[in-house]
């Protein structure tokens, strides 16, 4: 008898799954994507703009300052037109000058600025001992204040010679008023006499300005000569220090220094030499201050 032939049970096929294609992205009549040729225009429009030359020239200026400086602090930064680097976390600059800069531009030397660094005072030498008037001081005195520029005077102190001798000399070649900065005294030597003998004659000096001005005089010094000296003995008066190239004085938090002398070898647009360059302790309020009321 023959054996029957079992039916296979259909074989279930998934549907074919079709295949599509990702969307196409709009093109322009040009061939390039919309997006694209938006922001080439965008692009175009920021390069063609006279500010974006502005700030490239500004930001090529920065990294050129910062490849510069690149290692050091970055409050102390060389100032090309100065030819020095000067802290920048003052706001108030000055200079001091004797005979030593010779015949002085002062419009040139009030005009100059960068990066907002301009000259707001000066310091100008007017005698030394008790008989050696500086021989510029008289024009110094009369030009630099025609230009606007806040000046005062400094007496070289001699240790060794009689020190009311000394004050009266300052007094009849200097007629200070009202606005001018506070008279100053540079000391810097012993000249032979103990630091005793010298601290003493200083305090007289000091005390008749301040009797004859009603003002007290600010104190200059050189930054080793003041703390072997100096420091701990005249601690009612403001202080002029010099310490150069440095990002910041090294003082004592008690020095009440209101000036500091940090470079000698700035070159200023009028003067034919280098010169002292120096900054305020404070803001515009402070200096005002200062000045002879």
């Amino acid at each position: 008898m023959a054996t029957p032939i079992k039916k296979k049970a259909p074989v279930k096929r998934s549907s074919p799954v079709k295949k599509t294609n990702p969307p196409k992205k709009r093109k322009s009549s040009s061939g390039l994507p919309i997006q694209l040729k938006f922001a080439i225009a965008i692009i175009v429009l920021i390069l063609l703009s006279p500010f974006y030359y502005g700030y490239v020239i500004k930001s090529f200026s920065s990294g050129w300052r910062w490849v510069r400086d690149f290692g050091k602090d970055p409050h102390y930064h060389t100032y090309a037109s100065y030819n020095i680097p000067i802290p920048d976390q003052y706001s108030i600059h000055g200079i001091d000058v004797s005979s030593y800069q010779g015949k002085i531009d002062w419009q040139k030397v009030k005009n100059m600025e960068e990066d907002d660094v301009h000259i707001s005072f000066a310091y100008i030498k007017a005698t030394e001992g008790i008989l050696q008037v500086d021989p510029y001081f008289q024009r110094n005195w009369r030009e630099a204040a025609k230009q606007g520029l806040v000046c005062g005077a400094y007496h070289y102190f001699r240790p060794k010679l009689n020190s009311k001798l000394q004050a009266y000399f300052f007094l009849q070649t200097v007629n200070i008023e009202k606005g001018d900065l506070p008279m100053v005294v540079d000391i810097e030597r012993l000249d032979g006499v103990t630091p005793t003998k010298m601290r003493e004659e200083l305090q007289s000096f000091l005390s008749e300005i301040e009797a004859r001005t009603g003002s007290k005089p600010v104190i200059y010094s050189g930054l080793k000569f003041y703390q072997d000296n100096l420091q701990g003995h005249f601690d009612s008066y403001n202080l002029w220090i010099a310490h150069y190239y440095h990002p910041e004085l090294d003082s004592s938090k008690t020095t009440t220094w209101k000036f500091w002398q940090h470079s000698d070898k700035a070159k200023v647009n009028g003067i034919n030499h280098v010169v002292d360059f120096d900054v305020f302790s404070g803001d515009s309020v402070a200096f005002k201050k200062m000045l002879i009321q």
